[in-house]
């Protein structure tokens, strides 16, 4: 097994970490997350959706045969879980179990951005939805979702669903400007980050939208994820000739771990500060050594 990282960030990289059934194979794992057990959750685009790990890589359930016609993101707080099904442009929230609780947006309904081809810059920004990429919760309880691969936007509503507000241009230098903004992670003092994915950047608002920062030392970020150390950990796609990576950054944007990482569209840290990396084959882990 290879050592990646340096110093404090310093992993055993286990690829093909997740062990599925003899004949058994993945099909591009969008996104991964754990549960308050540290059972790891797979979003893959084939059925079943959603694949259950032990720590050990060990399959223990799946559900959701049907349920998603594109799997896209996946974020899990207080042992709720929060993903999107981009084609359809919905967003829904379910139990560990696969029970569905609450659904943002209407099954193939999109909202007119003029937008055909997903990732392409959006001729304008519109309201919920148009393929979304990622849910996830705030402290207060309100819900913000990045509308990112035929929109420009991140939208913030309530608990119940009502939308309070939206915010975000299509274009490529202002703040507040998004290409794909294709993750998000709001944290306890509801600071919302935002993987602006192909203007290669993270921009930083408060919970209002109100514009703070933008960190730069990044490329096509993908999913962004907050570890228990408050540590944020963010999967990167690869750049002209530049290989995709793994960072780990603190709240000011400094980069205090980097090493690279195959796949990358979807990845997560656990209670432990282990990593795992969605790749279209595969569940990647990194365990952090101590």
């Amino acid at each position: 097994m290879a050592t990646v990282g340096t110093g404090e960030f310093t992993y055993e990289a286990i690829m093909d970490w997740a062990k599925l059934p003899e004949g058994e194979t993945f099909e591009t794992v969008s996104a991964v997350a754990t549960d308050s057990q540290d059972r790891v959750y797979a979003f893959q685009r084939k059925d079943p959706p959603v694949m259950i790990f032990d720590r050990d890589g060990n399959l223990l359930d799946s559900w959701g045969n049907g349920a998603f016609e594109f799997a896209h993101g996946i974020h899990i707080a207080d042992d709720i879980i929060y993903v999107t099904d981009r084609n359809t442009s919905v967003c829904i929230m379910y139990t560990l179990d696969g029970k569905p609780i609450q659904m943002l947006g209407r099954h193939g309904v999109h909202s007119d951005t003029g937008c055909e081809n997903p990732g392409d810059l959006c001729p304008r920004a519109a309201g919920p939805f148009n393929y979304p990429s990622e849910m996830v919760p705030s402290p207060s309880g309100d819900l913000y979702v990045s509308d990112g691969y035929r929109n420009a936007r991140v939208h913030r509503f309530t608990a119940d669903g009502e939308l309070k507000q939206s915010w975000g241009q299509p274009g490529k230098t202002e703040p507040g400007h998004f290409h794909l903004p294709h993750s998000l992670l709001v944290d306890n003092d509801s600071t919302v980050f935002v993987c602006d994915r192909e203007n290669h950047r993270i921009q930083v608002f408060d919970g209002d939208g109100e514009f703070q920062s933008i960190w730069t030392d990044i490329q096509r970020p993908m999913d962004i994820s907050e570890g228990k150390d408050g540590l944020l950990y963010v999967s990167e796609g690869s750049r002209d000739d530049s290989p995709s990576r793994f960072s780990i950054l603190d709240k000011q944007g400094t980069v205090l771990g980097r090493f690279n990482a195959r796949g990358g569209h979807g990845s997560w840290v656990d209670s432990h500060g282990d990593i795992y990396v969605g790749t279209p084959t595969s569940v990647d882990k990194y365990v952090r050594q101590r």
